[in-house]
């Protein structure tokens, strides 16, 4: 590469930085007072796209109308982050985590809905800047004056914050509620105004982040998830609530793509490298890197030990066998009275209950958030469909043998997750499943590709939908009772007292890291058995099974069911899929209901349907004694 290359490629990344800064700003700003992991972060990004192309076409493609335009997007995005913020998270401050988690995802899939009601499904190509529309030639190349402004844009905002964060009395509020927002409040200070304003401020930059943009991409649908995904990137590797450290991972992340696709392919002693495809996982495969040196990023401080949990989580209850074979026999008798697509989707509904119940066994009695648990899932799709196809051996070998393979991969990936805690741990999970789904996705000579692997069939004297119903039914049913039976085991007992109060069951002696190392391995291996179970059943696998999309479902999954109970991400496991299929062929806008729904179920059960239905229950109760 040239110097004159090197100039060039290393100004495309600042430009790109720029508004990937704005956004990561205004997400660690969210996240250090409220400490909510904000996914709806990603959809004012793309809702400042949209507002300002349509704010443009109003008031014209002229230097006003442009620059109008994009100031009052990104207003406009900050008033809809105080309508999401009070109409619905500040009704949940108090509820778990998670289900805050689940409340900002379910406000994504209403945006997106709601933009594709007003804009359309079509990308909307904004117009080029006016008087910034030519290229300034610099040693002999041609870079976009745009872009140059760009460059200029992000060290003003990163100024124009430290001055609000430093130099006024908001600031001060706001870096007090970051490090203890419950003095703040004992204070006197209004924490509900605060964290008002702190949603504003927030939503603009995101907005802010979006509307520049509109000269450089189209608005599209698709930018929520993209951009969240890149967000949580910079603000992790930054270090959360940082706002020198979200400027810095910005500058790493937008100059490293940019050199990926300005190297191309080079050849090292007799093989092509290809850079362009790390395009794709370059900034999660430096998250991993620096989350493994570094574990709270480059300009965060470090977490303070965790003391004993003041309110302890609830004991899990041992489920009544008697009431669980009576539904297993009730599963058993459907697909003698229903028709061939029910038992279909009762088939996805068992492989989903599979996949739920081992997500919950990490993030419930362990304690581990898993932001990636898809990979485990899809990579034992890949293999059972691998081996039958590439290997040639017989599906039922296929089928035993592709827990195996994701369980190996768990060893890799937990070895080094159960060294993270927190948002850290979920996000070095997310950081590996996009790192697979890489492989997977262009991997084209193995995989397939985009493409998939398909024909991937059972056997014959399983081709009937009904007998591979009932073979789907007995595996995954083993699975979630085995899964079950070692939460009552000593080793979940471990599992729970590490969860509850670290340090004391580190020092009775409990090797914490090696019981947690071990549930990875096992959950992972059982996910993988849900994904081969699931890619026989659709005679076909494709990259969305190791996605982030499919990971999110899970987490969906289990939180509407109840993190606290058994059977609660098996009876989210059923709600999810049977919901998603019947709204999907219903209507158009399938998110906007499935995001209502969600948000109701948040709103009135905080603690999931289960265990929102055994609170009144118990309620009940109590009032008739």
């Amino acid at each position: 590469m040239t110097l004159a290359s090197f100039i060039i490629q290393l100004l495309n990344g600042l430009a790109a930085a720029a508004s990937l800064f704005l956004v990561s700003a205004g997400l660690s700003l969210i996240f250090g007072v409220t400490r909510i992991v904000n996914f709806a972060h990603g959809s004012l990004y793309m809702l400042g796209l949209y507002g300002a192309y349509s704010l443009i076409e109003f008031f014209g493609r002229t230097p006003l109308g442009f620059w109008g335009a994009v100031v009052l997007a990104a207003l406009a995005v900050g008033l809809v982050g105080v309508l999401i913020e009070v109409l619905v998270l500040r009704r949940i401050y108090r509820a778990p985590e998670l289900f805050q988690l689940l409340a900002t995802f379910a406000i994504v899939l209403v945006i997106k809905d709601i933009a594709l009601f007003t804009w359309g499904a079509e990308d909307l190509v904004g117009p080029r800047a006016p008087g910034l529309t030519m290229a300034v030639e610099i040693m002999g190349r041609r870079i976009p004056a745009y872009d140059l402004l760009l460059i200029a844009i992000g060290p003003v905002v990163l100024g124009a914050i430290w001055l609000l964060l430093t130099r006024t009395r908001w600031g001060a509020l706001v870096r007090a509620a970051t490090q203890d927002r419950e003095m703040v409040g004992a204070l006197g200070v209004d924490q509900a105004k605060l964290f008002t304003s702190v949603f504003f401020v927030g939503s603009v930059l995101a907005g802010l982040g979006g509307a520049l943009q509109i000269p450089r991409e189209p608005a599209n649908l698709e930018l929520d998830l993209a951009i969240i995904a890149d967000a949580f990137v910079v603000t992790v590797v930054g270090g959360l609530g940082s706002i020198g450290g979200a400027f810095l991972a910005a500058i790493i992340i937008g100059v490293a793509k940019a050199f990926c696709i300005g190297i191309g392919t080079v050849t090292w002693f007799g093989f092509e490298v290809s850079f362009s495809k790390l395009t794709l996982v370059v900034e999660f495969l430096i998250m991993a890197l620096v989350l493994v040196v570094r574990p709270y990023g480059l300009l965060g401080k470090p977490q303070a030990a965790q003391r004993a949990a003041s309110e302890p989580a609830p004991p899990l209850q041992v489920p009544s066998w008697t009431f669980a074979l009576v539904w297993l026999a009730l599963l058993a008798l459907v697909p003698l009275v229903a028709d061939r697509y029910a038992t279909i989707l009762l088939t996805d509904i068992v492989c989903f209950a599979l996949f739920s119940v081992s997500l919950h066994f990490i993030m419930g009695p362990a304690g581990m958030v898993s932001f990636g648990h898809a990979a485990y899932f899809g990579i034992g799709a890949y293999a059972a469909g691998l081996l039958l196809k590439r290997f040639g051996l017989p599906m039922e070998a296929a089928l035993l043998l592709a827990p195996l393979v994701a369980g190996a991969f768990a060893i890799v990936y937990g070895w080094f997750c159960v060294r993270l805690s927190g948002v850290y741990l979920a996000m070095l999970t997310l950081a590996f499943a996009q790192i697979s789904w890489s492989i997977v996705f262009q991997w084209d000579s193995v995989t397939g590709g985009s493409n998939g692997v398909f024909g991937v069939w059972p056997a014959g004297w399983l081709a009937d939908k009904t007998v591979y119903y009932y073979l789907a039914l007995v595996l995954c049913g083993a699975g979630i009772v085995f899964l079950w039976r070692v939460l009552f085991s000593p080793f979940g007992y471990a599992l729970r007292a590490g969860r509850d109060s670290p340090l004391r069951a580190e020092a009775i002696g409990i090797d914490l890291r090696g019981f947690q190392w071990a549930a990875f391995v096992l959950v992972g291996a059982m996910a993988g058995l849900a994904g081969a179970v699931y890619a026989f059943s659709k005679g076909s696998i494709s990259p969305s099974s190791i996605s982030i999309a499919q990971s999110t479902d899970g987490l969906i999954m289990v939180l509407l069911g109840g993190v606290e109970t058994l059977t609660g991400p098996v009876v989210g496991a059923a709600i999810f899929t049977w919901l998603r299929d019947a709204v999907a062929r219903n209507t158009e806008f399938w998110r906007a209901v499935m995001g209502g729904v969600i948000l109701l179920i948040v709103l009135l059960f905080p603690q999931g349907l289960v265990g929102g239905l055994k609170a009144l229950v118990t309620r009940w109760r109590e009032q008739r004694a």
